[in-house]
């Protein structure tokens, strides 16, 4: 979860309410505004450092249709490297020799791509696969 956009928004607008009590001659609610607003700022990114962060990754794999992995296996794979399904879906490529299973998977441990690659290279049965994150 993150909320820069809001968080930008509103420093912007507090800067320029501390900047209207600067020009106005306000001073001393504009150092208390200028104290709590740090404070709060300090606060929220405290907060946020704690808070529990999900990682979202766009997952491919492919096989040899004669030597596929079966979706319920590929699941239990995923599973097992810490991950759980967002999406998944399923085609057949090259003239429907390979089978391509594509998806999004969601972890809080952005180590577990790594395990997963690591696992997926060591299977013979992989033509190809690819894990990239999704966003920041």
């Amino acid at each position: 979860l993150s909320v820069r956009g809001l968080t930008t928004a509103a420093s912007i607008w507090i800067t320029a309410a501390i900047g209207i009590l600067a020009g106005i001659g306000f001073y001393f609610p504009l150092l208390a505004s200028v104290v709590l607003t740090l404070g709060v700022l300090s606060l929220f990114q405290m907060l946020e450092s704690r808070m529990p962060v999900q990682s979202y990754f766009y997952f491919d794999v492919r096989f040899a249709r004669s030597a596929a992995m079966s979706a319920e296996k590929l699941r239990s794979l995923v599973e097992s490297h810490g991950f759980s399904i967002a999406s998944f879906s399923y085609r057949l490529d090259g003239e429907g020799r390979v089978r391509r299973h594509s998806m999004v998977i969601r972890s809080s441990d952005r180590s577990g791509a790594g395990r997963l690659a690591e696992t997926l290279e060591h299977t013979e049965t992989v033509l190809e696969f690819r894990i990239a994150p999704t966003g920041d």
